[in-house]
């Protein structure tokens, strides 16, 4: 059994939670899902324990009635009603936005708050926290010590106290693993690698690879393998979801912008003017965001080409799926003791994958790394391998 605690109950965790019950009720089929049921986790092994969020009109709701804002109830599944959301740490996540926020750690030290979440989750004997929390505004701290001293001091992001609470939690009680699905560095943190591999713990991170990003990486990678000379990109999103609001804030963009337009000169291997960001929120769209991207590169013969994508994508969903295998991979990982954080598995997951340095590739090169690490043999690869 894998018991998982979802860290911000918006729309990514009410998606994970709605499609991961009907999946293993057999209400719809496994898409979006990569490794499907390649692992030796099954998706029933998948059990959600535990919920944690600050915004008042969710906090002592159980995930079934938040559900309910954003899914007809015949959608949603019953067994969703025995969990309820909790009193998550604030730490301004949500400041300045139009959602009245309040957390547990506010009137005292907060190493109090944390050492309470430590307690809950050994109540609920968690194996894997999955961070889904409105994206903020985060420096890495690079340095145990600075680290430790930022805690002592409250001076730290609510996505980095929750990290730091899991790694006392698996210190303590029970390996775990950490899914940092938001662009905060916490597997690109070095403090944070360092203290996830001397406490029995796992990171996964950082910020979740899905939509128009993973395929701006492949795209860069085919151009590179064919050596045409990439002269500028543009790729922008335009979504009506909470995070796309927080977007609107420019600390908070600057984050996405780095793990977006980071990949560029990973792939490429020399610098692109590009701009690669979310450019704005339209409450109409929903979670269904607009994507619109232009590559230009110069191909053979000095003759110049333009790649126009058009795209409309449902951006929570997109991520859910994606939650259903790394829950399974984090059990997987604490199972074979590989604490710390995982190339491997981050770079085909995440938009920044962790540790710090590490290159951003194209995913269908990281697939492969990640089938390597698990052991896996690609069918549709030994087939074409025989008929050589």
């Amino acid at each position: 059994m894998i018991k998982v605690v979802l860290i911000g109950q918006g729309m990514v965790a009410t998606h994970f939670a709605v499609g991961l019950e009907r999946l293993k009720n057999g209400e719809i089929l496994d898409h979006g899902i990569p490794l499907r049921d390649r692992l030796s986790y099954k998706y029933s092994d998948i059990e959600i324990v535990g919920s944690y969020d600050v915004d008042e009109a969710k906090v002592g709701r159980s995930i079934y009635e938040a559900a309910l804002d954003i899914f007809d109830e015949n959608i949603v599944p019953k067994s969703l009603k025995d969990v309820v959301i909790r009193r998550g740490i604030h730490l301004d996540s949500l400041k300045g936005l139009p959602f009245k926020a309040r957390g547990r750690e506010e009137g005292r030290n907060l190493r109090e708050a944390i050492e309470e979440l430590v307690d809950e989750w050994k109540e609920l004997d968690a194996d894997v926290f999955i961070n889904v929390i409105t994206t903020e505004r985060v420096d890495p701290f690079n340095d145990l010590k600075k680290l430790e001293e930022a805690i002592d001091q409250g001076k730290v992001s609510a996505s980095q106290a929750y990290a730091y609470a899991v790694a006392l939690y698996a210190k303590r009680v029970k390996p775990a693993t950490f899914i940092n699905a938001i662009p905060s560095p916490i597997a690109n943190d070095d403090a944070f690698v360092e203290l996830y591999t001397n406490s029995r713990a796992v990171v996964f991170g950082d910020d979740g690879a899905t939509g128009a990003t993973p395929l701006t990486s492949d795209l860069l990678e085919h151009l590179y393998e064919r050596n045409r000379r990439v002269l500028d990109i543009a790729q922008f999103n335009i979504g009506g979801n909470t995070d796309f609001l927080a977007l609107d804030v420019p600390e908070r963009n600057l984050m996405k912008k780095k793990t977006k337009s980071g990949i560029v000169e990973d792939i490429l291997g020399y610098h692109v003017p590009n701009y690669i960001r979310p450019t704005g929120y339209l409450e109409p769209l929903g979670d269904k965001k607009f994507v619109a991207m232009i590559i230009e590169y110069e191909s053979f013969n000095g003759f110049r080409d333009e790649w126009y994508i058009v795209a409309r994508i449902n951006d929570s969903p997109a991520l859910a799926g994606l939650l259903v295998d790394l829950s399974r991979l984090g059990k997987i990982a604490v199972e074979r003791e590989a604490y710390g954080t995982i190339y491997s598995v981050n770079a085909f997951y995440m938009k920044n994958p962790g540790p710090r340095n590490s290159k951003a590739i194209a995913k269908v090169k990281a697939y492969d790394l990640l089938l390597e690490w698990l052991g896996i043999d690609d069918e549709r690869y030994m087939q074409s391998k025989q008929s050589l």
